[in-house]
């Protein structure tokens, strides 16, 4: 399964396995807040002024 910008955060963490560090790399460090899980991949990006094209390369890699 393709991880996009609409991709929720709680369903990145299901897709790859190594999403957590991953994301942790960018300063994404609230993987288990609720807002968090709720947030797109997208949202998540703009929040903390990250690049989502190459945030989605690394998850979809």
């Amino acid at each position: 399964m393709k991880i996009t910008k609409d991709t929720l955060i709680s369903d990145v963490l299901k897709i790859n396995p190594n999403a957590v560090s991953i994301l942790m790399s960018y300063g994404m460090g609230c993987l288990g807040c609720p807002s968090s899980q709720m947030e797109t991949v997208g949202q998540a990006a703009a929040v903390h002024g990250i690049d989502a094209d190459a945030l989605l390369e690394k998850l979809n890699a």
